[in-house]
């Protein structure tokens, strides 16, 4: 016989299996109000296969960065002409090779032409009055030897009337007035004498001084002509060196001023690698660094040269020069991927490169519990940094497995869900 059971309502309906679902989804919603209001931590669900995870492991640290470099002419000679002109003549085009001393262009300079020839009518002029000038002197030079012979023959006979009448006035024989007239007129003819010669040396002090110094204006004239001159030779622009002329920024019909740089000539048979380095580094690249890149399959080593010392929008600039072998087919403007090293490698605690240093400068990071079901934050302290790793100084153990992608989608969440 059938027994009829009975439906349980009210409280013990709860003990039900029927209500055993509901006792579940109570439970899971309950554990998940208490995780998320629990005092101190924020927890975010997050899909597993959109991070990247990493494990920390213990190496070696190897201290270097990458760099892009250039491929640079050694030496590079910029064309500027001294002497500003119209171009009316190019003989060179850009990318040719060229010699030294071979003509590239010409200019014209009106204005330095009437300069010149205003310089060379004002050197014959000053040549004219130079000659004029020793003519006159050479002319006042014979006056005062004329002179001079004149007074002397003078002097020569009123000694000898003084002579004579002294000796008669001596002996009585003329009156004394004669006597001291013959005197007088003797030293008079002494005392212009005198003059003349004191004059003749004055003169030729004076004609001496003044000759001197009429060359040395002219020998001045005769080389500041020789100087304009060599100007309108500038105006012919020359390759100051052996290469390749890379710019010639000039076309015929253009006025160019002086000092303008129209061009440059590169040294192709020396070569450079430029690069620019993060100024983080400032402190830490001099010269000397050795640098290796690689090349066509090839390993080739580079030490650097110069460390320039001005920071242009975070970064400065350095030269490598090439040690050893050159890679084949090398051409101006190559890019070379170098490591340089910056020191030697030592025994570290190794984090994989990733995106999370950017949010928030490596002073913490998100480590998965040993299931993998969460990440919790931890603080850490990073060091060095190469390509590849940071340098862990403090806060992670080897084998433990961090988040490295990137947390801007995290916010402020101190557990990661993972799912």
């Amino acid at each position: 016989m059938d027994r009829i059971i009975e439906k349980k309502t009210g409280w013990r309906a709860l003990f039900t299996k029927k209500a055993l679902p509901w006792w579940l989804c109570a439970m899971f919603v309950a554990f998940m109000i208490f995780m998320l209001l629990r005092p101190g931590h924020s927890m975010l669900r997050v899909d597993g296969d959109s991070i990247s995870i990493s494990e920390v492991k213990s190496g070696e640290f190897n201290d270097y960065i990458r760099l892009n470099g250039t491929v640079q002419p050694l030496v590079t000679v910029q064309i500027s002409p001294i002497e500003g002109g119209v171009v009316d003549a190019i003989f060179i085009e850009e990318g040719s090779q060229v010699r030294k001393g071979e003509e590239i262009l010409h200019l014209s300079n009106d204005n330095l032409d009437l300069q010149i020839l205003n310089s060379e009518a004002e050197l014959a002029e000053k040549e004219n009055i130079l000659r004029n000038t020793q003519i006159q002197m050479e002319q006042d030079r014979l006056n005062v030897k004329q002179s001079k012979a004149d007074y002397q023959l003078n002097v020569k006979r009123l000694r000898r009337t003084y002579e004579q009448q002294k000796a008669l006035y001596d002996e009585n024989l003329i009156a004394r007035e004669d006597y001291l007239k013959a005197k007088e007129d003797y030293d008079l003819a002494m005392d212009k004498l005198q003059i003349i010669l004191d004059k003749e040396v004055q003169d030729s002090l004076f004609r001496s001084t003044q000759v001197e110094r009429m060359r040395e204006s002219l020998e001045n004239m005769q080389v500041n002509m020789g100087m304009i001159r060599k100007r309108k030779d500038n105006l012919t622009i020359k390759a100051p060196i052996d290469g390749q002329l890379g710019i010639l920024d000039a076309v015929l019909g253009e006025n160019i001023g002086a000092g303008t740089k129209i061009g440059q000539i590169s040294d192709m048979s020396s070569y450079k690698i430029e690069a620019q380095i993060d100024e983080h580094y400032i402190d830490r690249v001099v010269p000397g660094l050795s640098a290796t890149f690689e090349r066509q399959g090839m390993t080739f080593s580079a030490s650097l040269r110069k460390v320039y010392p001005e920071v242009r929008d975070g970064k400065f600039k350095a030269d490598f020069k090439f040690m050893g072998d050159l890679p084949e087919n090398i051409r101006n403007g190559q890019t070379y991927y170098l490591n340089l090293q910056l020191g030697s490698p030592e025994k570290a605690v190794l984090v994989s490169k990733g995106n999370f240093y950017q949010h928030n400068g490596g002073k913490w990071i998100y480590v998965l519990s040993k299931d993998g079901s969460r990440a919790e934050k931890r603080e850490i302290r990073l060091g060095r940094q190469n390509p590849q790793d940071y340098e862990v100084l403090e806060g992670l153990q080897p084998g433990e497995k961090v988040v490295v992608s990137g947390y801007e989608n995290f916010g402020d969440n101190d557990v990661l869900v993972l799912k």
